[in-house]
């Protein structure tokens, strides 16, 4: 089954206090497959944290639930109409990672400051 959807990390992977990413956006251009910003912010968190005229689609539960709750994920599967073998995550919080893979979405644990070498070998495998 092919992958689908790259879901991407929005706050401390792909957006920072310094912005978003280019490097980031630079290797998640590099693949064609489609991306789909993941955020637990709700309207007004999406501003403050700059999750704003983002380069991907943001899709967001508004803390109702959070990732770190897999019924985030399901219902984001459900929204996209796909199954979990149909994407590929990554993520900096930990408790998010073990969410995803907990539905069996392959999912990359991209700790803050990690180098983008891990995760592009990561996505080169899954994609």
């Amino acid at each position: 089954m092919a992958v689908k959807y790259i879901l991407v990390d929005a706050w401390n992977t792909l957006v920072t206090e310094t912005g978003i990413n280019t490097r980031l956006v630079s290797l998640l251009d590099s693949f064609e497959t489609p991306k789909i910003i993941v955020t637990n912010a709700n309207e007004e968190e999406k501003v403050k944290f700059g999750i704003v005229n983002m380069p991907y689609p943001v899709f967001s539960l508004a803390h109702q639930p959070n990732k770190t709750d897999p019924l985030y994920f399901k219902k984001l599967l459900l929204h996209l109409s796909v199954k979990a073998e149909e994407v590929v995550y990554f993520e900096h919080h930990l408790q998010a990672c073990e969410s995803a893979i907990s539905l069996g979405i392959q999912t990359h644990w991209q700790a803050k400051g990690t180098d983008l070498q891990t995760l592009e070998h990561f996505l080169s495998q899954h994609l």
